[in-house]
């Protein structure tokens, strides 16, 4: 396989355009027509991980974190990235991130996470707005069944669970060809009155221009009407931080026990209000400290996530606990996530998890 495939996979399921304003997902160094040897998964690009992905073969290093979040003006030796990137570039090795981009999906780091704690039923903390568009078609009714076919063979007409989603209603369409028209219905100069009718689908943001493409190959005519909507529904699969109930409560000292074994803690910082009983769990894999007011708003009992300041405990108010895993802590189960999602595609892939730990804090 060569890594543009890897990477055509990977941004399908979890679009660059789920990645924050400020972040750099994506291919950071490589060439995607390289043919992949083996992919090593950590969760930063360090000079260590480089070293293991050379030891095992592997031409391909995904992390979760970007390498290059900066912009870099020299390739020489005095920083570790600038390090990493002559290495990388001598031995043909390939860098990819998949940073919020994963955060943002509800199949992605917070899924795991849920998974961990023993949430089975959970929802996004807060859902995005601005990623959904109504696609609207005017077809002749006699081609709507092929051509709703094609549109649904590119992902469009997907709701949630829910796949081949459209809203049909029929009408009658008119129009006059002229001059260079060559038209499937009707004559040069002539009105023609059409039993046509509209299909309404919700797409996603990153489906645009695909399904348009589509739509203008698949569609009988030259000149296709459409309406291509924006909507200001929220999309409750995508956005930040998760929250679910536990399938009972258990008490706040029992919660923080089995996080710092699951998460293998260093230490916890958490606000002095231990629950006695913990049912609703609000959480957010790496920093999440601007979701706080979000967990309280809907009512959790405890927030996990990792990067509070001092001040941001006060934010709490008596209403909510704060509980501090850590930044590395609540995302290392993301390469064993990524895992899971290459080879369930890919099932004889050359995937290795890294044996390195990458976290730069330590504790004693």
């Amino acid at each position: 396989m060569v890594l543009r495939k890897l990477i055509q996979f990977l941004e399908n399921k979890f679009p660059l355009g789920l990645q924050e304003d400020y972040d750099n997902s994506g291919l950071q160094l490589g060439d995607v027509n390289q043919e992949i040897s083996g992919v090593l998964i950590a969760l930063d690009c360090t000079e260590v991980i480089i070293d293991e992905a050379l030891e095992k073969k592997c031409n391909v290093i995904l992390v979760h974190h970007p390498l290059l979040f900066k912009g870099i003006k020299r390739i020489g030796t005095s920083t570790s990235t600038e390090r990493i990137i002559r290495k990388c570039i001598q031995n043909d090795l390939n860098v990819y991130a998949i940073h919020t981009n994963l955060d943002n999906h509800i199949d992605g780091v917070n899924a795991k996470i849920a998974e961990k704690i023993g949430l089975q039923v959970r929802e996004i903390l807060l859902p995005k707005v601005g990623l959904l568009f109504k696609l609207s078609i005017y077809i002749p009714t006699e081609n709507v069944e092929l051509f709703h076919e094609s549109m649904c063979e590119t992902g469009v007409g997907s709701i949630g669970n829910y796949i081949d989603c459209s809203f049909q209603t029929r009408g009658i369409g008119t129009f006059t060809p002229t001059g260079s028209a060559n038209p499937t219905i009707g004559s040069l100069g002539e009105v023609t009155k059409q039993e046509e009718t509209r299909i309404d689908y919700l797409i996603e943001k990153n489906q645009v221009e695909k399904a348009l493409n589509t739509m203008r190959l698949a569609h009988p005519y030259e000149e296709v009407a459409h309406d291509l909507i924006p909507l200001s529904n929220v999309h409750g699969l995508r956005g930040s931080g998760m929250i679910g109930m536990l399938d009972a409560p258990k008490p706040g000292k029992t919660l923080l026990e089995e996080l710092k074994a699951v998460f293998n803690c260093g230490t916890i910082k958490y606000t002095a209000e231990v629950r006695e009983n913990v049912h609703k769990i609000a959480f957010c894999g790496g920093s999440g400290s601007f979701l706080l007011e979000r967990a309280i708003q809907l009512g959790a009992d405890v927030f996990i996530s990792a990067d509070f300041k001092y001040h941001d405990y006060f934010r709490a108010e008596g209403k909510i606990q704060i509980i501090d895993i850590g930044h590395f802590e609540s995302e290392q189960f993301t390469c064993e996530l990524l895992a899971e999602i290459i080879q369930e595609i890919i099932p004889t892939f050359a995937v290795h998890l890294t044996e390195n730990n990458t976290n730069p804090v330590n504790y004693i």
